[in-house]
């Protein structure tokens, strides 16, 4: 396609994260922030509660799990959880993409575990889930922010495991469904699926993960973000919203008003509707092009959130290899000066190629109207390359 295509998104915003935010919102979204209030008063209390009630609500978390807001991100749930859980058995990590192989480093290289395995696959594949040994602990992402690829559902996981699973689920949570009764310790962050702030993170505790911390003492010492017992008891009032430190009252009133949208539209069975949905789009646009293709080739692996695209060879062939890997970059730089899409290169450690995230805050025609302009800024970075 040469010609600009006439119809524009109405929203451009493609990150995978911070993520776009619900349709319809605006400042005026968070005039009932609590500002220049202490998270300590009451109403403060009471608000960080009410994310963690209203999260359980719209994930239908059991009554059995405890909900925490935490620091630092999912990056800092899940570590909260490596430092606090992890040395009490052999552990397994599952990496196929970026944050996998973070765990993996933080548990080979800093905690320096001697009985761990590391299970690895390349970008757009999984590893072999019937190697995972569930009587050790294992720690894994639900879904592959950076790869596209998930896993295709619970089954794989033991119910009668002697282990803990560690499951970073920051851009599944809202999504996907996830099996509670196998996830011993679950994590996401407020700026993926609906579209918050970032700096926050939430932890999701089992019954088994609670015990582990009452009854488990790690070898190395414990810094103050990461600590969720005194005196060998869990600490309760973190799990009724009095945070380990100060977060951001803007932010928390952006989470809730989130949460509210997902009540509105019908709780979590009409997130991931829309998550799959605009999965389906794409993967309409896909089967009918002749440059794009999947990073994840396995249909039941494919993320419905953070969806990774490559250039089909035969698209580019004849170019060098140089060449090819900036067709990518070219085709977001052009989108992104046409003010179209912004942030939809891959992310930096990934196979060149470009990442729609397709999350429930995204409208499918949004993406409709995003399809034309790929294909013309392909067309354009294909003649720029040769």
């Amino acid at each position: 396609m040469t010609t600009k295509p006439n119809v524009r998104p109405g929203v451009a915003n493609f990150s995978s994260g911070p993520c776009a935010k619900r349709p319809g919102w605006t400042l005026a979204s968070l005039d009932k922030a609590l500002l220049g209030r202490s998270h300590r008063s009451k109403p403060g209390k009471q608000k960080l509660a009410e994310v963690i009630d209203r999260s359980r609500a719209v994930l239908g978390i059991p009554a059995s799990h405890r909900i925490a807001i935490v620091p630092a991100s999912d990056t800092g749930a899940v570590e909260m959880a490596m430092w606090s859980l992890l040395g009490a058995r052999g552990v397994d990590v599952l990496a196929w993409e970026s944050f996998g192989d973070a765990w993996a480093v933080d548990v080979t290289r800093q905690l320096r575990l001697s009985d761990a395995r590391v299970l690895k696959a390349p970008y757009g594949a999984l590893p072999d889930l019937a190697q995972v040994d569930f009587a050790r602990d294992v720690v894994f992402a639900w879904n592959g922010t950076t790869s596209g690829v998930r896993v295709p559902d619970g089954a794989w996981i033991a119910p009668d495991r002697a282990g803990l699973t560690i499951c970073d689920a920051t851009s599944a949570a809202f999504a996907m469904r996830l099996p509670w009764d196998r996830l011993d310790v679950t994590t996401w962050s407020w700026q993926k699926v609906l579209g918050g702030e970032g700096q926050h993170g939430m932890i999701v505790l089992g019954p088994r993960a609670v015990e582990r911390l009452e009854t488990h003492v790690p070898p190395w010492p414990m810094p103050k973000l990461f600590r969720m017992t005194s005196g060998g008891k869990l600490t309760e009032g973190l799990f009724k919203g009095e945070t380990i430190n100060t977060p951001s009252m803007l932010a928390v009133e952006d989470a809730l008003d989130g949460l509210r949208w997902a009540e509105a539209i019908g709780g979590l069975e009409a997130l991931v509707a829309r998550s799959e949905s605009n999965l389906a789009a794409i993967e309409a646009w896909v089967g009918r092009s002749a440059w794009a293709e999947f990073l994840a080739a396995d249909r039941r692996t494919r993320s419905c959130t953070s969806v990774c695209l490559r250039i089909a060879d035969q698209a580019v062939a004849g170019i060098d290899q140089a060449a090819r890997a900036a067709v990518p970059k070219t085709i977001a730089a052009l989108l992104e000066a046409e003010r179209i899409a912004f942030d939809i290169d891959a992310y930096r450690d990934a196979p060149p190629g470009l990442r729609l995230w397709a999350g429930a805050t995204i409208e499918r025609a949004d993406l409709e109207a995003l399809f034309p302009w790929l294909d013309w800024a392909f067309a354009q970075a294909i003649a720029a390359a040769n």
